[in-house]
């Protein structure tokens, strides 16, 4: 089957581009000698664990659903880090996982010695307090009155005796100047304490797999922080694994006018992409333009009841015609893992697309998907 062929909407991943990302984060953690992980919660697309666990040396969770995916579909090295953990999971997320990472002196202190006893590793995320995010408050875990991580002035050598490694996460779609601008600020506030440790993660939003992202100062930070303190450095991105690796593909159902042109898709940004609506953000779509750049300038929009379901306004050479087959590009992540059923919306068909450029049914949804959440 060819992806014309498809019903939409369906997400569809493109495998020679993902095996793509895969081996240029493969060859930072061989050169480094680090360890890069699969943050789950940007994609889990699980039946590609086996592949992605040929190039990865394991999984991130944020939960324990994530935690028994990881360790189900992957099963290699199993992270978990939450800003607070649910006594009644907390036996099986220790059995599942590898290294738990605690968020606030409170909670390490409550399940630490449960996690050593055990044999796991336990670590503790810091908040370093720079921030380098631009516009966006909300990717922010640097701004003031945070809840993520805990700050260098409530840290004392009790609360870290047992505590094996030192987790931060400050970065959103960053390149690696960012990185090291966040690594000085780590170094002030906390260089003391990652001495005698064994492993510091310095989280996602590494955009590494992007054409433009500075790889060599990225196994720079990564080298010096090793040498430096005698430590493992693990990272752990979700957009950089599956980034330009998915499309979204979309049917014009109707066309109309007020005030400008408009089409309603059978795909809604709010119910298959909701971080245009979240961040936000126009994602970019094949084969148009910027509006008015070419001749017929349309705003697209989602088929459902919510009056700000618009993907964007973009231009195309040709007006849209009912039936009309659209690709929107860079959907793979953030997309599945977050998308609903609001308004009864069908969620879209998950489609591999191999490097001959068949595709294969991964997974079809219909109305029992939607009606099992509701009673």
């Amino acid at each position: 089957m060819k992806r014309q062929e498809l019903k939409t909407p369906c997400y569809i991943v493109e495998k020679a581009k993902l095996v793509q990302n895969l081996k240029q984060l493969k060859e930072i953690s061989d050169s480094t000698g680090c360890k890069i992980l699969l943050a789950q919660k940007a994609f889990s697309m699980y039946s590609l664990y086996p592949l992605i666990g040929e190039y990865l040396a394991g999984t991130a969770a944020s939960g324990l659903y994530e935690a028994r995916l990881g360790k189900e579909e992957m099963g290699k090295e199993n992270h978990i880090f939450s800003p607070a953990y649910r006594e009644e999971e907390m036996e099986e997320i220790i059995r599942l996982c590898d290294h738990i990472i605690f968020n606030s002196p409170s909670q390490l202190m409550r399940y630490k010695s449960r996690v050593l006893e055990q044999g796991k590793s336990v670590g503790l995320r810091v908040n370093p307090e720079c921030s380098t995010q631009k516009g966006h408050a909300i990717y922010d875990p640097c701004a003031p009155a945070s809840r993520l991580g805990t700050t260098a002035q409530q840290l004392t050598e009790q609360l870290l005796e047992g505590v094996e490694g030192i987790h931060f996460h400050t970065l959103c779609e960053q390149n690696a100047d960012a990185l090291e601008t966040t690594l000085k600020a780590v170094e002030e506030r906390f260089g003391p304490w990652l001495h005698g440790r064994k492993w510091v993660n310095f989280g996602g939003g590494h955009h590494i797999t992007r054409p433009d992202y500075d790889k060599e100062l990225l196994k720079k930070c990564i080298c010096r922080i090793q040498e430096k303190y005698g430590v493992s450095v693990y990272l752990e991105p979700g957009e950089a694994v599956a980034l330009g690796a998915g499309i979204l593909r979309t049917t014009v159902l109707e066309t109309m006018e007020n005030g400008m042109q408009i089409a309603i898709l059978d795909a809604s940004a709010a119910c298959h992409m909701p971080d245009v609506l979240e961040m936000p953000y126009r994602p970019p779509l094949a084969f148009s333009g910027e509006p008015g750049e070419k001749a017929h300038t349309y705003r697209l929009a989602g088929p459902t009841c919510l009056a700000g379901d618009i993907i964007g306004d973009y231009s195309f050479d040709e007006p849209l015609m009912n039936g009309k087959q659209l690709e929107f590009q860079d959907m793979a992540i953030y997309t599945m893992v977050k998308n609903n059923t609001f308004n009864g919306m069908k969620l879209p068909d998950i489609v591999l697309e191999d490097e001959d450029g068949d595709c294969r049914m991964i997974r079809s949804f219909g109305y029992e998907d939607f009606k099992m959440r509701l009673s």
